[in-house]
């Protein structure tokens, strides 16, 4: 459960180290009511911030880079009681940075922008916001100096383009990156017909690696301290596999309506195989509101849903094959890899992992798993008799309390009539038998396999959880 509540300290004062100029930010915004006030007697809520977040990239317009920022930003602004409300993607080229910059600045009390500050000439975020706000760009040696360390510790010598990152707006605040050269800033500007500054932007490097840690431990921070929201937000999210959209929004709509009317925000998002529900409130209620919901909702989905925490499926397969000591064998045919990929994908999987297979011929069933000629002469190598063999042989020759075994059809050639372009055979083999799940999944190549990956992974939650097993 995310959980937050941010009390403004005293309100004519700014906290230490805040770098706007004029009177305390809240009680000059013309968004926000009431302050409370310092006794904590007469505390009012004040409206959420409009928060306005600005991705640059090219890459991202031309669909050659995913946008994964939108979503990583959007959670943990949600998770801060700050979500987004506007979000732009605009080309590196030209004014397009400052002026979407620029117009945010008329409407938003925190815009948040992203890539553009490196050392290349399509890098203009930095120059081109000095330019919008009328400020220089000044050298910060303390930024210099990161610079250096940062290439001398991997024995290289510094190019004199990297020494460009040090260039910063006059009054900027450096946030450190600790993954990479580009610092990112913090600065106040002007909301339109205002005198004193009255909002916050934040510039953050473009890479993941380097944006997700500067925010947790720069950013968040930061936030708490401008926008202390006399308000507690809480959302949880509940992720489900096996139920589609339609069938959860049908299942928990009419039961959750009177916590709705109360103040509750649901929100679903599907992915490939999984369904999030994310329930949310606001105000002095919410956490009794969210935990009545998230109540209702365990007890409707409650077979379907795997984590609470943001965990992935293969994460929680994983630590509870670690909390009961259990290890896992892996047999896999048409998903060529994949699941052994995902399994080993999470720090501590070699404590239950015992390897896989990837038998994709029939010549490798029988030598690696003891497949059965014969089994694959009468049913093929999409059937449920091979899959019960290929698990029940990952098991007993290569180890492991469970063995998971897939083969199916990939396509987009190699159906008929009987077994269709996506027939999928997942077995699990356990102390109990062969567990065996089929499933059609129609789509696309790469959407088969890593949707049939999830579909093994549920199984094995199941077994392992005590749950009931998906109905054939």
């Amino acid at each position: 459960m995310i959980r937050h509540r941010f009390v403004r300290a005293n309100p004519g004062h700014p906290a230490p180290g805040f770098f706007f100029s004029g009177p305390d930010f809240a009680s000059q915004h013309p968004h926000t009511g009431k302050i409370g006030l310092a006794s904590g007697k007469d505390t009012a809520t004040i409206p959420r911030m409009f928060v306005e977040l600005i991705t640059t990239g090219s890459e991202l317009l031309l669909g050659a880079t995913l946008n994964s920022h939108q979503q990583w930003l959007g959670r943990r602004l949600a998770d801060l009681g700050l979500p987004v409300c506007r979000q732009l993607t605009v080309p590196d080229a030209g004014t397009a940075i400052a002026d979407a910059v620029a117009d945010a600045f008329t409407r938003a009390d925190l815009v948040i922008t992203t890539g553009g500050l490196g050392p290349t000439s399509d890098d203009r975020t930095r120059s081109e916001i000095a330019r919008l706000l009328g400020v220089p760009l000044v050298h910060d040696a303390a930024v210099a100096r990161q610079i250096e360390h940062a290439f001398a510790r991997r024995n290289r010598p510094v190019p004199v383009s990297s020494l460009v990152q040090a260039e910063v707006p006059a009054g900027a605040r450096v946030l450190v990156n600790e993954h990479g050269s580009a610092p990112g800033l913090a600065l106040a500007f002007p909301r339109l017909g205002q005198n004193s500054p009255a909002g916050l932007l934040i510039m953050l490097p473009g890479p993941p690696r380097e944006l997700q840690p500067m925010f947790d431990a720069s950013v968040v921070p930061l936030l708490r301290e401008k926008f202390p929201v006399c308000e507690e937000f809480v959302s949880v999210t509940l992720q489900t596999i096996g139920i589609g959209e339609s069938r959860v929004e049908e299942a928990i709509r009419p039961r959750l309506d009177k916590l709705v009317t109360a103040g509750l925000e649901i929100g679903f998002c599907a992915r490939s195989g999984e369904v999030d529900v994310r329930l949310s409130a606001t105000g002095e209620s919410a956490r009794v509101c969210v935990g009545e919901a998230v109540a209702v909702v365990r007890r409707l989905l409650g077979k379907f849903i795997y984590s609470d925490a943001r965990l992935s499926l293969e994460e929680v397969v994983v630590g509870e094959l670690r909390r009961q000591r259990k290890k896992l064998a892996i047999a896999e045919s048409c998903t060529g890899g994949l699941l052994s990929s995902c399994i080993t994908d999470v720090p501590g999987a070699s404590e239950v992992f015992v390897g896989g297979v990837i038998a994709y011929s029939n010549q490798l069933k029988e030598r690696l798993l003891g497949v059965e000629p014969a089994t694959l002469a009468r049913h093929g190598a999409v059937s449920e008799a091979t899959v019960r063999e290929m698990a029940a042989g990952a098991r007993l020759r290569h180890g492991g309390d469970f063995a998971l075994a897939i083969t199916g059809i990939a396509g987009p050639t190699g159906g008929t009539p009987e077994k269709p372009v996506g027939t999928v055979f997942i077995g699990l083999a356990h102390d109990a038998g062969v567990e065996v799940r089929q499933e059609l999944n129609a789509l696309d190549r790469a959407t088969f396999k890593w949707i049939s990956t999830r579909q093994a992974l549920d199984l094995l939650r199941r077994v392992l959880f005590g749950l009931p097993l998906p109905s054939k």
